[in-house]
């Protein structure tokens, strides 16, 4: 059944997408219910006018944070900035402008509170730390596979990932694979071994599964055996 699946849609739809005829996710390959597609668009279209009406709020309050903010308001602005930044890699459309309009706001911030650490070590210890552990979580931000796990309410279920990670791109799953340690990435890796299993049970094409679960075993230097 071809559904009317939009150009850029949000974390809800994505996911819909992801599994839409998807012999990875189960068999017989699960078909996407029109009324759940059009339920996820409307949740997806709700929270991105939630997010721009936000968006306005926080621009608004950084224009206004006094030059003698405290540092608990400050650091709350802050973290509500981080905050409307991840939410955008999950919503509707291109957010670009906005995105880039936050990072400028984190960082006017950061340099303020930077200045305000003077001389101390440790403090500017701490910041770069901070700072380097943003990048990495920015950074994964950009794939929407990763975008959709971090996401506090994240559409895909525990038992959806191992099929979720088969169905995507390299680089979402070299991204994805940032987020676990070593254990849970060769759980992961035991559960599509199976999944590929059933596919090739089935006569189904293997190939870009089995890249993937390339990646997966390359994580974690999982033995021959495994690979099988």
């Amino acid at each position: 059944m071809d559904l009317p699946f939009t150009h850029k849609p949000g974390r809800r739809e994505r996911h819909l997408r992801r599994r839409h005829g998807n012999p990875l996710f189960a068999w017989p390959s699960p078909e996407v219910d029109p009324a759940d597609l059009l339920a996820a668009q409307k949740a997806d279209h709700e929270e991105l006018e939630s997010f721009h009406e936000g968006f306005r709020a926080l621009v608004q309050r950084a224009i206004q944070l006094p030059a003698d903010a405290d540092s608990d308001t400050v650091l709350g602005l802050k973290e509500d900035l981080e905050r409307a930044y991840e939410q955008s890699w999950g919503l509707p459309e291109d957010h670009g402008r906005e995105q880039s309009a936050l990072r400028k706001l984190i960082e006017l911030i950061m340099t303020a509170v930077r200045r305000a650490a003077g001389a101390d070590p440790l403090a500017m210890r701490e910041l770069e730390d901070e700072r380097m552990a943003r990048d990495v979580h920015f950074r994964l931000l950009e794939q929407p596979l990763a975008a959709d796990l971090l996401y506090p309410e994240s559409p895909i279920a525990p038992d959806e990932l191992a099929p979720s990670l088969l169905s995507a791109t390299a680089a979402e799953v070299a991204a994805a694979l940032e987020l676990f340690d070593a254990r849970q990435v060769a759980e992961l890796a035991q559960q599509c071994v199976v999944i590929i299993d059933g596919l090739e049970s089935r006569g189904l094409d293997p190939t870009s599964p089995r890249q993937r679960l390339g990646l997966l075993l390359a994580r974690v230097g999982a033995e021959p055996a495994l690979r099988h």
